[in-house]
Order: C-alpha cells, then sequence, then structure tokens
C-alpha cells in the first residue's frame, strides 16, 4: 500500500500546499480520502489521475476538506467516467445533495453513490478494509484506519492512520497505536493559542505511550512555514520517539 500526500494545507491557502487530499493505492485499488481545494490538481499529477479514483472518503465535511469534490464529479465526467462514490459521516448525503441543488447541471451525468458510515462497525471503502472513532474538532467527523484487503491484519490493526482534523487525546492515540504510520493534524506551532487542532507539543504528548513507526505531520496552516524542524523537535521534545516529519504535497510513503 502506498500513502501519496496530495495536499497538506489547511483553509488558508499558500503556494506549495493544497488543501487536505490524501490518495491511497496498491496497485489495483484507489482511494481518495478528502478533497479539498487544490487536491484535483495534484491528483491530475499522479499516475492514477482523477480517472482512476471513483471513491472519496471524507473525514468531515469543512470547506478545505470537500471544496474539490464537484469538480471531481465534473472532471469524471467530461473524461468519461461512469461511477463516483462518496463515502463519510452522518450527514454526506445531505452535504452531496445541498452542492448539487447549487450545480444541478451535474446531477444526474455519473453514477453517483453516496453512502454513510459509523464507528460502529468497519467497512470498505475503494476496496480497503477501514475502521473509523470520532474526533475532537469543532464539526464531528471520524479518523481512520487502513488496511488493504490482501493483508491478513483487521482495519483496527492496519498499517495507516490517518486523523483528519482532531485535537490530540488518548483515545485517538490509541487507535493510531501499532500503525506504521499515522498522519495527525498538527495545524500551528506550540506559541499559537488555538483549539480544535493540537499543537507539537500536545500532540508529542498524547502519543508518548503508543507505538508508531513514522508520525506525519499534517494540516500545516502558514503559521508552521519554515518552523517545520522546531516542530518536528518537539514532538520528540513532548516525548515521541518514533520518526516524525512534516507531511508535503507529493509526499510517498509505502507501507
Amino acid at each position: 500500500m502506498e500513502l501519496t500526500v496530495l495536499g497538506s494545507g489547511s483553509a488558508m491557502p499558500v503556494p506549495d500546499r493544497a488543501q487536505a487530499g490524501y490518495l491511497l493505492g496498491d496497485g489495483d485499488r484507489s482511494l481518495l480520502v478528502d478533497c479539498g481545494s487544490g487536491v484535483l490538481q495534484r491528483l491530475a499529477g499522479t499516475d492514477t489521475g482523477y480517472e482512476g479514483v471513483s471513491t472519496v472518503l471524507l473525514t468531515h465535511h469543512h470547506l478545505d476538506h470537500v471544496a474539490a469534490l464537484l469538480p471531481l464529479l465534473k472532471a469524471r465526467w467530461l473524461a468519461g467516467e461512469e461511477h463516483l462514490e462518496v463515502v463519510g459521516p452522518a450527514g454526506t448525503k445531505s452535504l452531496v445533495d445541498g452542492l448539487l441543488g447549487v450545480h444541478d447541471y451535474l446531477d444526474g451525468r455519473i453514477d453517483l453513490a453516496v453512502r454513510e458510515v459509523s464507528s460502529a462497525r468497519p467497512f470498505a471503502a475503494g476496496g480497503f478494509d477501514v475502521t473509523a472513532r470520532e474526533t475532537r474538532h469543532s464539526m464531528d467527523g471520524f479518523a481512520y484506519r487502513f488496511s488493504p484487503p490482501s493483508s491478513d491484519a483487521t482495519p483496527a490493526d492496519g498499517p495507516l492512520a490517518l486523523s483528519g482534523d482532531t485535537e490530540a487525546f488518548a483515545g485517538m492515540a490509541r487507535f493510531a497505536d501499532g500503525a506504521d504510520c499515522l498522519v495527525h493534524d498538527c495545524s500551528f506551532p506550540d506559541d499559537v493559542d488555538v483549539s480544535n487542532h493540537p499543537t507539537p507539543t500536545s500532540l508529542g504528548e498524547s502519543l508518548a505511550d503508543v507505538e508508531v513507526g513514522t508520525l506525519l505531520l499534517s494540516h500545516l496552516y502558514p503559521h508552521t512555514g519554515g518552523r517545520e524542524r522546531e516542530m518536528t523537535e518537539s514532538v520528540r521534545e513532548a516525548g515521541f520517539d518514533g520518526e516524525v516529519r512534516a507531511a508535503a504535497d507529493g509526499l510517498r510513503v509505502s507501507l
């Protein structure tokens, strides 16, 4: 399984970071997790392309995670693709219906399926096995953990965890324990007073007692520019002893 970071940025655009978006692939399957502004252009630069993504999994419904959802639908229609599935937490159907209510000329152009999932049981999305847990953010949403169907591991023990937008807390750390890679919201440096997102120190403290191979700091606001090394060091100093990297658009991680 390979993770490609398409968008490591936030709701405040910067030139080198698109909004939230991550591509999972294993050669036979592909899954797009979140679809913020700029993600479609990043996706077009991959071997998969928007033609190869027929399932989008949403962590939550904030604009910087869904802004390119209808542009993706339109691009697939214009490319001759016939299907798109949108999977996400409760309210995803209302979100998609509302978008199509504004852009009604897109309604019916392709076979569109919308599926709402919960944290009560694992599910499949884009050919990957997935489990979810609730986040702590200003909007209800999910973090996800993934395993490919070829793996013997259940998704709860899968190699990849992705937090979505959330504060750092013990339940999230337990959810990611044992993952080869955790992509976690770390939106601001320590000297920014913020809620609904973690700072490096709060994230490092929360992960001090879990085993995670590589931690990727993502959802980075402009405040983090030029301070990425400082932030990774703060995570380590707070107690996390795995590898820490700041995510960057185009970064690929093999799992």
